[in-house]
């Protein structure tokens, strides 16, 4: 007697798969059959919707079925990469599909001459022509459904299993598991999690409902499905969102439960730090101190993230923060990025901080062991009040005699692990810093455990920079506008995505860039700075160039954080399509800090992606960081924007947290309603809810 199929049924079992195809999935993360059911379609081919070449117009997102005249690849300019080219046409014209990566290796040499292909994507009109770029191109198949009218799911392709025989799976398993009846088994077949009263709240189908739905959708709701809003979809996304902000949600109970110190304030110390100041604080800086002070007065942990674009006066609030910290006798830790920002920081903090009696200490992995063994003794004497730093902060030799408030500075590039090793075996304060602003509602629902304060008003005397985007045949044009700045006693910055040549890829580098121009321009003092120098050779190439010894700065992205040089006015990016949004705009924030008028050069190379010169247009569009953001968000997605492993985001597999913003509120409301009636999930209607948190408070800490 065949058992009856389950979710946990290894997916070698499900008909039609076996030992071989069985590798395959399991290769690519399925090894059940309930992860059968959780590869989604990434999208829906409209069938309806069958357009032919000749009427097709730049932006539309469209179906069609044609034949294939050509398949080549092309050098991608002077680099290693190649663009690859499936020329498509039907009986009323022709048009080009191109690719600028790889799905996986062998995947254009499914395509041949005279293959008929159903391709499906948005129209690009690129360089004066239509283009297809990276569209869904399927080999039609004789066991294709042929049924014009069909709604059918789009997967993500995988080597050795074409899109037919996924599809023909994908049924087999709906049929045994969820269409069965029900004296099939004793138990349902797919286990549901959320309670009667969620569901009814928010108008959720049950899973199963949803995972039928999702695999075979109703044809009549088709655009509700080519837009991610079908019942089915919403129902799958708010799960998705659901857990993520009930984990955090649970952890920032946690949190309040904890004790820590209780600041008292330091007025006279906060007024001598402003009357030090050459500038008056802006009203925003004002506000969020004081939001932080009032934390700091409570008897549990503040946990509150600081958003700022570039140059809207982060530190200096959190130096405000350190003296209420130090007026009750407590220690302050603040860990960044970088060792050139560690010693930038210490700097300034000592500047504006030992007068007033602060001591201040900087500590990063590349000092020597007589200093680190020195300011870890100071350290646990209590002789140090604030501590500047690198990773090395959260050696396990490093401890505080009295450690009351942690600041992490640009925190995306720190992990929740890394935030709470911070604490060594203490209850501080916590602190969290970015300069990669995020919209406010989404800010305050990704970072469930964090109040979210925002410096949305820039100091006054910063000057605008004016932005160009260039491709690669007018640099010299562009570097001539270098030497007039320069031979103005300007200062500028070069910055390559690479330190040194590579045979893999062909991008210009700084080490080798750095002699071209210093043979180019024998006239100026130009220095080199990578990261992969030593932490004095870096520091002394920065102290050079903050005094103007240096006039042209060649760099990588080292100097992407922080790095503070007023007299410096233009910044040229090389390979400008090799960074996202965030970064470019965070390399721009190094000019424009004083009164100078101040310029960013975004040069393009060869052959670039639609995406590549879209990012570029919108860096020279605007200089608010939240417009950008919300770019970068859309056309990249969460995950590099936010950094999911830093951040402890999940992977989603459907959702997506710019446009589904609605429903992750709704997912965040349900999670703290949930707590806040059944803080342990115990009542009888949660136990299934208690019992999946931890596989999924796992996934998400990754």
């Amino acid at each position: 007697m065949r058992v009856a199929l389950q979710p946990d049924t290894d997916i070698q079992y499900l008909k039609g798969v076996g030992p071989k195809l069985g590798a395959i999935l399991r290769h690519r993360g399925v090894a059940t059959v309930a992860d059968l059911l959780e590869w989604y379609p990434r999208a829906y081919e409209d069938r309806r919707a069958m357009r032919n070449i000749a009427s097709l117009e730049a932006g539309q997102v469209v179906s069609l079925e044609a034949t294939v005249r050509s398949v080549r690849s092309m050098p991608m300019g002077k680099s290693h990469r190649r663009i690859y080219e499936i020329v498509i046409a039907d009986s009323s014209g022709r048009i080009a599909c191109k690719y600028f990566r790889v799905p996986y290796k062998g995947y254009f040499e499914r395509f041949t001459t005279q293959q008929t292909v159903r391709v499906a994507g948005k129209v690009i009109l690129y360089r004066g022509r239509l283009e297809f770029h990276h569209p869904d191109l399927q080999v039609v198949y004789e066991d294709d459904p042929k049924v014009a009218d069909q709604l059918i799911p789009l997967y993500t392709d995988t080597e050795g299993l074409s899109p037919a025989k996924l599809r023909k799976l994908m049924q087999t398993a709906l049929s045994e598991l969820l269409d069965r009846p029900s004296s099939a088994s004793s138990q349902p077949a797919m286990t549901e999690v959320m309670p009667v009263w969620m569901r009814e709240k928010y108008q959720l189908l049950t899973r199963a409902q949803a995972l039928k739905q999702i695999h075979q959708p109703p044809t009549e709701e088709a655009a509700d499905y080519l837009k991610f809003r079908a019942p089915a979809q919403r129902r799958i996304i708010f799960e998705e969102f659901f857990w993520m902000e009930l984990h955090m949600a649970r952890r920032r109970l946690g949190m309040q439960r904890e004790q820590a110190p209780a600041m008292a304030p330091a007025p006279k110390m906060i007024e001598q730090l402003k009357k030090s100041l050459p500038f008056a604080l802006t009203n925003a800086q004002l506000r969020v101190f004081k939001e932080i002070e009032r934390d700091l007065s409570e008897p549990h942990p503040m946990h509150r993230l600081v958003q700022g674009d570039v140059g809207s006066g982060k530190t200096l609030v959190a130096l405000l923060s350190t003296l209420v910290v130090k007026e009750s006798g407590y220690q302050s830790a603040m860990m960044v990025p970088t060792e050139i920002l560690a010693e930038q920081h210490f700097k300034s903090s000592e500047r504006f901080l030992s007068p007033l009696g602060v001591r201040v200490a900087c500590l990063t992995g590349t000092m020597k062991e007589r200093e680190h063994s020195e300011i870890r003794e100071r350290l646990v004497a209590g002789e140090i009040d604030l501590l500047i730093g690198t990773h090395a902060l959260i050696e396990n030799d490093v401890l505080f005699k009295k450690l009351g408030l942690v600041i992490i500075d640009e925190q995306h590039r720190f992990g929740v692990e890394q935030r709470m090793r911070l604490k060594k075996n203490q209850s501080p304060h916590f602190l969290v810093m970015t300069a990669t602003p995020i919209p406010r509602t989404l800010a305050m629902t990704v970072y469930g455990d964090l109040d979210v304060s925002i410096i949305d008003e820039m100091p006054p005397g910063r000057s605008p920079i004016v932005t160009r985007k260039v491709f690669s045949s007018k640099r010299d044009l562009v570097f001539d506008f270098l030497y007039q700045q320069v031979k103005k006693g300007r200062q500028a910055y070069v910055i390559y995505p690479l330190v040194e040549e590579s045979e893999k890829i062909d991008l210009k580098n700084a080490v080798s860039e750095y002699e071209t121009l210093r043979a180019r321009f024998p006239d100026l003092r130009i220095g080199l700075l990578h990261g992969k120098m030593k932490g004095d050779e870096k520091e002394a190439v920065m102290d050079l160039f903050r005094t103007g010894e240096i006039q042209v700065l060649v760099s990588t992205t080292v100097i992407e954080v922080g790095v503070d040089v007023p007299n410096a006015n233009l910044i040229i990016i090389e390979h400008a399509e090799r960074f996202g949004l965030s970064q470019l705009h965070q390399l721009r924030g190094r000019v424009g800090r004083g009164e100078l008028k101040s310029y960013c050069v975004l040069v393009l190379g060869y052959a670039i992606s639609e995406e590549a010169i879209q990012r570029a247009d919108v860096i020279v569009g605007t200089t608010d960081g939240f417009k950008i953001a919300e770019a970068d968000l859309e056309i990249r997605g969460p995950g590099e924007f936010l950094g999911r492993r830093q951040s402890g985001l999940p992977g989603f597999r459907m959702a997506n947290l710019v446009r589904d913003i609605t429903l992750l509120q709704e997912a965040r409301a349900a999670a703290r309603d949930i707590l806040e009636h059944d803080p342990e999930l115990r009542e009888p209607h949660h136990k299934f809810i208690r019992d999946t948190m931890s596989v999924h408070s796992k996934a998400i800490v990754g």
